[in-house]
């Protein structure tokens, strides 16, 4: 299963290297099958300048990556992205032919001006539920949520609450006895609800 994290300038850097080490932990906890193959895509491929100037190298670009399964947009300074109707349109695409879709943190914003969410039942940083519900007043921002499951959507609250969400993906694409092994070996108390 292909977990392709989008991330940008400015990303938020525990919003992509929470769920990927999530991933990437899971997979080597199952050893006898490789079962996440999970990767960083940026628009254009190469090096991406998350927070605080953190270096970050992308596996893949809007041209070249695989296909995904689970898609997951890291928030961040997020609002130049909202501008950028080539990374809107990739994300309708991609979140149009993934099985799941989740956000983490401000990724929400990205979501809700693509079009991928409308009138969801949503969560996303603390210091953000205003704004988020001042700019897409259809949604349904709720507060004091680690993450919220919606089905085939999935946002999680700020920054560490991608953690939370990712092993309740773990937990749902294959066990709950692999997201709490998991958990464990990440040495991270899981927020199940």
């Amino acid at each position: 299963m292909n977990i392709g994290i989008y991330i940008y300038d400015d990303a938020e850097v525990l919003d992509f290297a929470g769920p990927f080490e999530v991933f990437s932990t899971a997979d080597r906890i199952v050893s006898s099958d490789e079962i996440f193959n999970v990767f960083l895509v940026s628009e254009s491929g190469g090096l991406v300048a998350a927070r605080n100037g953190f270096q970050v190298q992308t596996s893949y670009g809007f041209s070249d990556h695989p296909a995904i399964d689970v898609l997951i947009v890291a928030g961040g300074v997020h609002e130049g992205e909202l501008l950028k109707a080539t990374v809107l349109r990739w994300i309708r695409q991609q979140a149009d032919g993934a099985t799941l879709v989740a956000s983490v943190c401000t990724g929400a914003f990205l979501l809700a001006e693509a079009g991928v969410i409308t009138d969801e039942t949503v969560t996303t940083h603390w210091e953000d539920l205003g704004d988020l519900r001042e700019r897409y007043p259809s949604l349904d921002v709720t507060a004091q949520r680690r993450w919220v499951d919606t089905g085939r959507i999935i946002t999680s609250a700020g920054i560490s609450a991608g953690i939370d969400m990712s092993l309740h993906l773990v937990s749902r694409l294959h066990s709950r006895e692999l997201a709490l092994k998991t958990a464990k070996k990440m040495e991270f108390a899981w927020s199940e609800s």
